[in-house]
């Protein structure tokens, strides 16, 4: 005991290795009763259960949100609550490109969730690594920062005058790469991502659709992260917050996918609003390098309010549309 509570108490990366070990234990629990306890069996989830599973995350995230708000303070609170919302937020966008991966893999949705379930697990060792290379690059090299408000204001500006077109997932050069360095079989197999099949009398190892699926899940993710990543470090340069809030709300995404894909088409302003975010938040770190750290409550206000308007304003203007399922637009 006199050896475990100063090993528990010592810090790592600035936090408490107890905290980082609670915060481990939760994220553990929760993908051992996902998978372990309530999708053993493989089936299509439905909008209502998505939704229960999506605000079971939620609660979990506010939660330990609420943990850091009491241990830490106000301040550390607001920085997770927003970079959380941020991170959230951003992952939306991410929907529609992963039901078009789904769409040209012609992947059926009761196994949708055994790919997103284990594209998860590589979300957070490959965050993991990306947000302790931009906290290194943050504390040995100050100007990084002004790269990163760059590159969030350029994608910004891009986004919002982008046009609506998206391109045909079955032309993407990473699949065509795949299908042509890869011996992928024709159709699914079952909830396998790799099958024997025999070949001039020789069992021969194939990928399957499933796999090909989860790689180009786990490449679309590293470039959302380029997004991302630095929009949360504009909020907060700590790497317990940063990564904490980055794993929950990627957790949630997850659930709240099989929800969303239906109505998404609806969402036909968010794209305004997360270029508006991402140009906020670059502006807030030219202000922060140039001139001083703004209120973190000014953060999280206009983040959530540039987001819910965008939403709401969206549900409002295609209340008597008839939007189809994202899988079917992108098709």
């Amino acid at each position: 005991m006199d050896i475990l509570v100063p090993f528990l108490t010592a810090p790592f990366l600035g936090t408490p290795i107890w905290f980082w070990l609670a915060f481990a234990s939760i994220v553990v629990t929760l993908l051992v009763l996902d998978l372990g306890v309530l999708h053993r069996d493989q089936h299509e989830i439905g909008v209502r259960e998505s939704l229960l599973m999506s605000a079971g995350y939620i609660f979990v995230a506010l939660l330990f949100g609420a943990g850091i708000w009491a241990y830490e303070g106000s301040q550390p609170g607001m920085e997770y609550l927003t970079g959380f919302l941020i991170e959230k937020s951003l992952s939306i966008d991410n929907i529609f490109v992963i039901s078009m991966i789904f769409a040209a893999l012609s992947v059926p949705r009761q196994y949708q969730h055994r790919v997103l379930f284990w594209g998860i697990l590589g979300v957070i060792v490959l965050r993991g690594m990306m947000i302790g290379l931009g906290a290194a690059a943050v504390q040995n090299f100050g100007w990084i920062m002004f790269v990163f408000g760059g590159l969030l204001a350029i994608t910004g500006v891009k986004m919002l005058f982008a046009g609506d077109h998206h391109p045909d997932m079955k032309d993407n050069k990473l699949l065509v790469f795949l299908r042509r360095h890869l011996p992928v079989t024709d159709k699914v197999e079952g909830s396998h991502f790799t099958v024997r099949h025999e070949v001039d009398g020789k069992s021969k190892l194939f990928v399957t659709p499933l796999l090909v699926a989860l790689i180009m899940i786990e490449f679309i993710d590293l470039l959302f992260a380029i997004d991302s990543v630095p929009a949360i470090f504009a909020i907060t340069q700590d790497p317990f917050i940063i990564y904490t809030s980055n794993i929950f709300a990627i957790l949630g995404l997850r659930a709240l996918y099989f929800a969303l894909a239906a109505i998404l088409p609806r969402f036909i302003y968010l794209k305004y609003g997360l270029s508006l975010v991402l140009i906020f938040i670059a502006g807030k770190i030219f202000y922060t390098q140039l001139i001083g750290k703004p209120d973190t409550a000014i953060s999280l206000g206009v983040t959530a309010a540039l987001i819910g308007g965008s939403i709401a304003a969206s549900l409002w203007r295609t209340r008597k549309g008839n939007p189809r399922p994202v899988e079917q637009a992108a098709e």
